[in-house]
C-alpha cells in the first residue's frame, strides 16, 4: 500500500522550524514579516524542486499546483498556514502545509498522475496574532471578507495588510475571491488533549464549533489611590475582575462544551497610584452549537450590565468576529474515514475546537480535516510537540483521501 516518506516529512518540518526559531524551542513567524516571508521562500523552493507551479493571489495566499490529466478540472486542494503565534510551536499550521507537500512528493516518487490537478495552499494570516481577525486570507479567498477590507486591515503599529504584502513581495495578482476547489482537505495537530488521552492517533473531523470574539469596555472614574475610600470608588478593574469571575461561571453552566477565555486586557492611561477608569478586555466564546453560544453571549451581556450598574460604571460589549458552527462535507469526511480504515489506523470522530481555514473553505467547497495528537495537548506554546509516527500516519490518511478525490489517471 502506498505510504509517505515519514523521515523526509519530519526533516522538512524541522528545517522549517529553524526559520524564526525562538530560544525556547518554538517559532516566531508573524504574518507577512521577514520571518514569514523566509518560511514562504523555503516552502516555495521545495515546491519548485517538486515540479510545482507557484502563484499568489491579491491577499497573499500562496498556491503550488501539480498538473492533472484533466488540467481544466477544479483542483483538489490541501494546505494550512506558515504564520505562527508570537511564541508559537513547530507544528501548528506548518504540518498541514508540509503534509500536503509530502503527498505530492509521494505521488512524484510513485509516478502517479492524478486525473484532477492538486493545489497546495499557504493561507495568509491564519493566526490573527499580527492582524485581526484570524483566518483572514481564507476569508478573503472565499468571499467571507471583502478584499478591500482585508487589504486595509492594520496591525498595532498601523501597518496595513496591503503595505505588508508589498514589503514582503507577496502582493499577488490571482483573483480574490478565488476559484471553487473540487475539495479541500486540511491536516492539523488537534491543539487539545482528546486524541492523546484516548490513545487514538487519528481524528476524523466532522466540523468546527462556533466561535465569538467580543470586545468589552468598562468605564468608571479615575481617582487618587490614597485618598478615595473604597465605598466611593468606581473602579473599572475591580468591576472587570468580577465580570471575569462571572464569565467563568457562565462557562461552567454550559459544561463541558462551553468555553470562555479572556486573552487580552488593557487599562488606558494606567498609573500605579490612580484608580483604573477605562479598561478594555477581549472575550473568546466557543460552543459546538449555535443556539448555545447565543445563550452564552446573552448571559454575558445581561450579567455584565448588572455588575456595571451596581458599581456605578458603564459597560459596552461589541462583537469583533463571529464564526458559526460549521459541519464538514459528508463525502469528504467519508474519503478520510475510508482512508483511515484502509490503512487500519485507530481513529475517532471529533469536532474541532479551534478555528481553522477549513472553516471558511467549508462554505466554499466540499471540505474535511484530519487531526493528529499533540503532546500534552499543548499548542500556541513553544513546547508544542508531535510524535513522528503520528505525523506520518496523519499524512498517510491525507494522501489516500486526496487521491480518492483527485482520481488516478489511466
Amino acid at each position: 500500500m502506498l505510504k509517505i516518506n515519514g523521515e523526509r516529512l519530519w526533516t522538512s518540518l524541522m528545517n522549517m522550524a529553524a526559520v524564526g526559531a525562538t530560544a525556547g524551542g518554538g517559532v516566531r513567524r508573524l504574518a507577512l514579516t521577514e520571518q514569514d516571508a523566509a518560511g514562504r521562500a523555503l516552502f516555495s523552493q521545495w515546491c519548485v524542486d517538486a515540479g510545482l507551479t507557484l502563484s499568489v493571489d491579491q491577499v497573499g495566499n500562496l498556491f503550488a499546483r501539480r498538473a492533472g490529466k484533466r488540467n481544466d478540472a477544479a483542483p483538489v486542494a490541501s494546505g494550512s498556514h506558515l504564520d505562527t503565534q508570537p511564541e508559537g510551536g513547530r507544528f501548528d499550521g506548518v504540518y498541514g502545509v508540509l503534509a500536503a507537500l509530502e503527498v505530492v512528493r509521494t505521488l512524484n516518487d510513485a509516478n502517479i498522475q492524478t486525473d484532477k490537478p492538486i493545489e497546495i495552499v499557504v493561507w495568509t494570516n491564519e493566526e490573527g496574532a499580527r492582524f485581526t481577525p484570524a483566518m483572514l486570507g481564507s476569508a478573503a479567498f472565499t468571499g467571507v471578507m471583502p478584499l478591500a477590507r482585508a487589504l486595509n486591515t492594520r496591525d498595532s503599529a498601523g501597518t496595513s495588510i496591503e503595505q505588508a504584502l508589498e514589503a514582503t513581495g507577496y502582493a499577488g495578482t490571482r483573483a480574490v475571491p478565488g476559484i471553487v476547489f473540487d475539495a479541500y482537505f486540511e491536516a492539523h495537530i488537534e491543539q487539545g488533549p482528546v486524541l492523546e488521552e484516548s490513545g487514538v492517533p487519528i481524528g476524523v473531523v466532522t466540523g468546527g464549533q462556533a466561535i465569538r470574539w467580543l470586545d468589552v469596555r468598562v468605564r468608571g472614574q479615575a481617582a487618587h489611590a490614597g485618598t478615595t475610600p473604597m465605598q466611593y470608588r468606581r473602579d473599572a478593574l475591580f468591576a472587570s475582575a468580577e465580570m471575569a469571575a462571572e464569565l467563568e461561571s457562565i462557562a461552567a453552566e454550559f459544561f463541558p462544551q462551553g468555553l470562555a477565555t479572556i486573552g487580552e486586557l488593557h487599562i488606558r492611561n494606567a498609573s500605579r497610584n490612580t484608580i483604573a477608569a477605562d479598561l478594555s478586555f477581549t472575550v473568546d466564546l466557543r460552543h459546538p452549537d449555535d443556539p448555545m453560544i447565543e445563550k452564552m453571549e446573552t448571559a454575558l451581556r445581561e450579567r455584565f450590565e448588572v455588575i456595571a450598574k451596581r458599581r456605578r460604571l458603564t459597560v459596552e460589549v461589541g462583537q469583533h468576529w463571529v464564526s458559526p458552527a460549521t459541519p464538514f462535507d459528508p463525502h469528504c469526511i467519508a474519503a478520510v474515514s475510508n482512508a483511515v480504515e484502509m490503512l487500519d489506523y485507530p481513529h475517532q470522530r471529533i469536532v474541532s475546537g479551534a478555528g481553522h481555514d477549513a472553516i471558511h473553505l467549508a462554505k466554499h467547497c466540499p471540505t474535511a480535516m484530519i487531526f493528529i495528537p499533540c503532546v500534552d495537548g499543548l499548542s500556541h506554546n513553544e513546547a508544542e510537540d508531535a510524535l513522528p509516527a503520528d505525523v506520518t500516519r496523519g499524512t498517510d490518511v491525507l494522501l489516500h483521501a486526496m487521491l480518492a478525490r483527485a482520481g488516478q489517471a489511466v
